[in-house]
């Protein structure tokens, strides 16, 4: 846990705070995100908490002890840091850069590389493809995402991200933002979560921080809850009018998907399909392998006097959803692909159910009633 207590921070040679009498706790295994205007204190605020920037008053506490009380030193290698420019060393390789860490603490050579493998496979990364690249033979997404396994090095259960997304391109973004709630989901680490972002904060977030100019905490709470109900017309303007539609970013996919889409198997004939797609008066099927795998669709019309098997007349899906995306993503996957649904799968791509524009239509229109 994370534990603020009457926190304030004034600059030298300034009167006014940049951070005000701040009180917090970040429980177990959630996402604190703070989020406000340029000059709220939300960075200063997560610097504090790993002494980058000593507090002029208050208590902060980490895992139940007084950061003040820490060996500074200490204190940030216990602590996982991501910023935005990332910070990989360029004449280090990948493994050299996550074992960074490890190696200062002591780590004998095969644990520390035991840990980089391991790390490499938590982020989706071949082991024995990336170990020895440089940073500049990575893309953006790829650079990011040794960061985080870089601030993992020694499985610390307090992580610090400040704006962890924010040099990178939207899309490129967006499947970051999806890839760490995945990861967040096995590794339950406390996180304190900077962005000026309000969107990535409600997807990000078990609980937002909303701050103003002067580090003065206007409202702390879940997202939901900040959306329903905004503590005042500051928090009401910073979350802006299209609540219900930011609402959507706090639905996943399995909540609302249809979980008995029309599946058939890629070992089918084209007349058992054609007879099932006939009875249930469907012009179209998925088709799946044996484990459940999305392989594609058939339409209807395609199999007409045709014979063999289903898998010869299948076309591959442009897109599919995965689990524990939410359904803003969802809508944008399906707007910019011109789709009005695709298969929900889990990670091993095996089909768990359809999302539709419809149904995210209805969430949606359900919302707008319920606020009004």
């Amino acid at each position: 846990m994370i534990k603020l207590e009457h926190v304030t921070k004034i600059y030298p040679n300034q009167t006014e705070p940049a951070v005000d009498d701040l009180s917090l706790e970040v429980p177990d295994g959630e996402i604190c995100v703070l989020v406000g205007p340029s000059g709220c204190g939300k960075t200063t605020t997560m610097k504090m908490v790993n002494r980058l920037i000593e507090p002029t008053s208050g208590k902060i506490y980490v895992e139940g002890q007084d950061v003040m009380q820490m060996d500074p030193i200490q204190l940030r290698r216990s602590i996982g840091y991501v910023i935005q420019e990332i910070g990989l060393f360029p004449h280090m390789t990948i493994a050299q850069n996550i074992s960074t860490v490890p190696k200062l603490l002591g780590w004998d050579n095969a644990r520390i590389a035991r840990r980089v493998d391991e790390l490499l496979e938590l982020m989706g990364m071949e082991p024995h493809e990336y170990r020895d690249r440089y940073p500049r033979e990575l893309s953006g997404g790829q650079r990011q995402r040794i960061g985080v396994a870089r601030a993992m090095g020694v499985d610390p259960p307090v992580m610090l991200m400040d704006e962890p997304f924010g040099a990178i391109d939207p899309i490129t973004r967006e499947r970051l933002q999806n890839e760490f709630l995945r990861l967040q989901q096995k590794i339950h680490k406390t996180i304190i979560f900077v962005t000026h972002d309000i969107n990535e904060a409600i997807k990000m977030g078990n609980k937002i921080a909303i701050l103003n100019v002067g580090g003065v905490l206007e409202q702390y709470g879940p997202p939901g809850e900040i959306l329903s109900h905004p503590a005042n017309p500051f928090v009401e303007g910073f979350v802006g009018a299209d609540r219900a539609l930011k609402w959507l970013n706090l639905v996943r996919v399995e909540e609302v998907m249809d979980e008995h889409p029309p599946l058939v198997f890629d070992t089918q004939t084209v007349r058992e399909v054609g007879e099932f797609m006939h009875e249930q008066s469907l012009d179209y099927a998925y088709v799946i392998g044996a484990d459940r795998s999305l392989k594609g669709y058939v339409n209807a019309r395609d199999l007409e006097g045709q014979q063999g098997w289903v898998d010869a007349f299948l076309t591959p899906a442009a897109v599919s959803i995965q689990l524990g995306t939410s359904l803003r993503d969802a809508l944008s996957e399906l707007i910019a692909s011109d789709y009005r649904e695709a298969c929900v799968v889990d990670e091993e791509h095996r089909v768990r159910g359809l999302i539709q524009l419809d149904t995210i239509q209805e969430a949606l229109s359900a919302r707008k009633e319920g606020e009004g």
